[in-house]
């Protein structure tokens, strides 16, 4: 039986080297990010009092919404972190950990909803480059701890150094879970690529030997795998109402808006599923990916936390080069799947 997706030998793993990011969008060369200085109280719509948005995210108007989807050199957006006081506060010696990562393997358990995976199938030339990092808060600390699960002195739980998140911006933990999924760059600031890891799975192959398949061998920048059951993203609206991972009104609220900007209900694009699972997601840290990640967290903000949902929207928008959606036994390829074992413990209100 062959492979869905054809690896470096061992060998070859062994001797791999980071090359640099390939300017595939020449057009976009800066992604500047606002900060307090660009806070204007008195610009925020009126639909925004109901919203998610607060002093992390920074409180993006429609106006500007509609702005950063346009292709410039250089791009001013919302991209969270929006001042000292936003949250998503970590220790100093985890900043200075985080900075010096040029690869990084990413995943995160709040509220104390799933265990730790330990990845395998990594070469020891990846032991050695890449950075493995799991962003927990104190529900999960303290539930992991009534496993026996304790965090060593030298941060880490095999593998996985932990890094202990406090002042979470939002109730909505699923939303919390976001910031390390879709703005690592902004965690990260050195970091050259990195590979998110749903908690509910076990990363089983080599970190660059899957940046080498799914983005240097084809040129790509952004790597998720294609949907599994659907390919719009109106199916998909369907089926979050069906299943109550959203309510009805916030997801009208979503394609209301998205029929308004001319998102049209369409299966493919670009001769693919319109449509991403996002459990896993490859990606450099160039500018392009960099302001596509950005707009997808805005958008989650914004609107529901589905972000399947808002994932076909900002591709449509922005139209950026190298997304590579690879088939679902890729992705299967990629991990062994657990699924959820406790039910994630919410916020009892907003820290901002």
């Amino acid at each position: 039986m062959t492979a869905c997706l054809k690896f470096l030998d061992p060998e070859k793993l062994q001797n791999l080297e980071l090359p640099e990011i390939p300017e595939t969008n020449i057009s976009i060369k800066e992604v500047v990010y606002r900060s307090s200085l660009h806070h204007i109280e008195d610009d925020i719509p009126t639909h925004t009092e109901s919203s998610r948005f607060n002093s992390f995210t920074g409180y993006q108007t429609l106006t500007e919404r509609d702005e950063s989807f346009k292709t410039k050199e250089s791009v001013t957006v919302h991209c969270g972190f929006y001042d000292e006081n936003g949250g998503f506060r970590v220790s100093a010696a985890d900043k200075e950990y985080m900075r010096y990562c040029k690869v990084v393997v990413a995943t995160c358990a709040f509220g104390g909803g799933d265990d730790l995976h330990q990845p395998i199938g990594m070469t020891e030339n990846s032991f050695r480059k890449v950075c493995y990092v799991a962003f927990w808060d104190e529900v999960t600390r303290a539930a992991q701890e009534e496993e026996g699960n304790m965090i060593g002195e030298d941060n880490k739980i095999g593998l996985w150094r932990i890094i202990l998140v406090s002042d979470l911006p939002f109730s909505d933990q699923r939303l919390n879970g976001k910031i390390p999924k879709l703005i690592s760059h902004r965690l990260f600031p050195m970091a050259r690529y990195s590979i998110w890891v749903d908690s509910k799975s076990q990363f089983r192959r080599d970190p660059l030997g899957v940046l080498e398949a799914l983005l240097w061998r084809s040129n790509s920048s952004l790597a998720l795998s294609e949907h599994g059951a659907r390919s719009s993203l109106y199916d998909e609206a369907k089926a979050i109402v069906k299943k109550h991972k959203a309510t009805p009104e916030e997801v009208k609220v979503q394609l209301d808006q998205y029929r308004q900007d001319g998102i049209p209900d369409e299966k493919r694009f670009n001769g693919k599923k319109a449509l991403a699972e996002a459990s896993v997601i490859v990606r450099d840290h160039g500018p392009s990916t960099n302001l596509f990640m950005c707009l997808w967290f805005n958008e989650v903000v914004r609107f529901t936390s589905r972000d399947q949902l808002s994932f076909p929207y900002v591709l449509r928008r922005l139209r950026p080069p190298g997304v590579h959606l690879f088939p679902v036994c890729a992705r299967k390829d990629l991990v062994n799947s657990f699924g959820h074992r406790r039910k994630v413990k919410p916020l009892v209100k907003d820290a901002r």
